[in-house]
């Protein structure tokens, strides 16, 4: 099983136990965006050692190049020297050498395409969680809005019998029958301020007495020089008589 798949079966049991358990949504994400890039850092680690391997590998097969050109140099120096037995020999250490070099450079070749595949899953493991966390803040705003509309739902839910609304409208129904008595007791108050100042309007209307004294003085002062004084003496006394009975409340026609 490869690093990846291994990676990929632990990252999915771990996703799947959080969401059966999840509460908060945002926090949730953020968990699995944390195992996210620790999943990432060991999967660097990974490639990392696979690069290292790569490149021993490949050390290993120009080592083995090298030891294989020595033998054949060896072999050359031999055969200069007439000694074909030795040259033999050399050129046999060689073949091995060969063969050995070309094991070696075959596993180099297979752990070179190996470590381009896990170079290229590593970029792409990378542009998931990049992906992720820009995912990441869409959920997290739809997952707000969502638990702002279960809870608007609920309280609508718990106002369904409308007993609250129904305490609002006694309460203005009360606020409008108070707003209707202030508005009666300032009319009334309106009224009798109106009604005291006719009363005293009225008041200064009416006639002084003093001035009616006045005016009539007046009045007999232009009477024919006081004949009417001097010739119904008698109407004058009976006139002043019918007056005093009527200040004291008695009748004018009973004293007759």
């Amino acid at each position: 099983m490869g690093v990846f798949e291994r990676i990929r079966r632990l990252f999915s049991a771990n996703v799947n136990e959080m969401i059966r358990r999840a509460e908060d949504p945002e926090t949730m994400l953020s968990q699995l965006l944390d195992d996210m890039n620790k999943q990432l850092i060991e999967s660097k680690r990974n490639v990392a050692s696979a690069i290292a391997d790569e490149k021993r590998l490949q050390r290993q097969v120009e080592t083995q190049k090298q030891k294989a050109a020595e033998w054949e140099r060896k072999a050359i120096v031999a055969l200069k020297a007439g000694q074909e037995d030795l040259a033999r020999q050399a050129l046999l250490q060689k073949q091995k050498e060969d063969a050995y070099a070309q094991q070696m450079e075959q596993q180099w070749e297979k752990q070179h395409v190996a470590v381009d595949d896990l170079k290229n899953a590593l970029r792409g493991l990378q542009q998931k969680i990049d992906d992720a966390q820009r995912r990441k803040n869409l959920l997290v705003a739809r997952a707000k809005r969502a638990e702002a509309q279960r809870k608007i739902q609920e309280i609508m839910t718990g106002l369904g019998d409308s007993s609250a609304f129904d305490a609002f409208d006694e309460m203005a129904k009360r606020v409008d029958q108070i707003e209707a008595e202030n508005e009666a007791l300032e009319q009334l108050d309106t009224a009798k301020q109106e009604e005291d100042l006719e009363a005293k309007i009225a008041a200064l209307e009416q006639p002084d007495p003093d001035q009616m004294i006045d005016d009539l003085r007046k009045k007999i002062a232009l009477d024919d020089g006081g004949t009417t004084e001097s010739a119904g003496g008698d109407s004058v006394d009976a006139t002043i008589e019918e007056l005093k009975k009527f200040i004291k409340g008695e009748s004018p026609q009973a004293s007759e």
